[in-house]
């Protein structure tokens, strides 16, 4: 992927938005989303269970998230692994992924018509020009830079496990009817393993975090093409069209977030965020 040359450190200016959509199929939507630019914080979750409880799950992760980045705990014992090998600030996206496995786990086992219920998390936590990444389940985070797309994480499913193990090609998982079938996610047990990673913001790149009713049915060039606009508002309205131009059966969600060097009266009068609203959605 191109590389810009080295230009000094600083903090972006971040623009984000995103669209949740019930698709053409189902009958309600079971993805929920949410974003805080002035905390760095912005999630996408695609629910799953029976009687609407994937909608109750999806909600949980993104409001736990979302919380747990506003309010930081002093303390906050969690089941579960520490992080090592990534930073701070990948370990707190860790430990709120944490969190909100145990919320959902809990309050399904004290719901009979919520039981199983679960929920794949992409989320993102972004500090100055840094930014970490984390996923369960088959969610997706990409990086468009100059044009290019590239996918961020793996997704945790039974065909992508065989692709990795070289039991399947990629072209074979593409076509196979138990795609929907994920190895991780959040909720089914007590303590879950979160995929963890750091990066870093060059100008103009832009993030996008989709449930698989985007990335299944839009091919990456036209991901890029589409999510690539100076109107992030517009691109999310694009890639959703596009998932249902390509017949998407399931709810469809992206999240948009492009990084944007400040400009000069920004630097001198300390402007670092486009946009300051907090934003959940559901």
């Amino acid at each position: 992927m191109y590389r810009p040359p080295n230009f000094p450190r600083m903090n972006f200016i971040l623009q984000a938005a995103g669209r949740t959509d019930i698709g053409l199929v189902r009958k309600n939507n079971e993805d929920n989303f949410g974003y805080d630019v002035r905390h760095g914080i912005f999630v996408v979750c695609d629910g799953m269970g029976g009687q609407q409880a994937g909608e109750v799950a999806s909600k949980i992760a993104v409001d736990t998230v979302l919380d747990y980045f506003r309010n930081p705990p002093s303390a906050a014992p969690v089941a579960g692994r520490s992080f090592e090998g990534v930073s701070e600030r990948a370990a707190n996206l860790g430990t709120a992924i944490q969190l909100a496995n145990q919320s959902i786990h809990d309050s399904a086992a004290q719901d009979l018509n919520a039981a199983g219920m679960g929920s794949t998390i992409v989320a993102v936590s972004v500090e100055g020009n840094l930014f970490s990444i984390a996923n369960v389940g088959d969610s997706r985070i990409y990086l468009i830079r100059n044009h290019e797309l590239v996918q961020l994480t793996h997704d945790h499913s039974l065909v992508m496990e065989q692709v990795r193990r070289g039991l399947m090609t990629l072209e074979e998982a593409e076509h196979s009817k138990m795609q929907n079938v994920i190895v991780r996610a959040l909720g089914p047990d007590d303590t879950v393993e979160p995929d963890l990673a750091d990066h870093e913001f060059y100008p103009e790149d832009v993030l996008l975090l989709c449930s698989d009713g985007l990335s299944r049915y839009v091919k990456d060039e036209k991901l890029a093409e589409k999510a690539n606009q100076e109107s992030l508002e517009k691109a999310c309205e694009d890639l959703i069209e596009a998932a249902k131009a390509g017949g998407s059966d399931d709810n469809i969600t992206c999240l948009l977030v492009r990084a944007t060097p400040p400009s000069w009266k920004d630097r001198i009068f300390g402007r670092l965020s486009a946009q300051t609203n907090p934003k959940t959605s559901t």
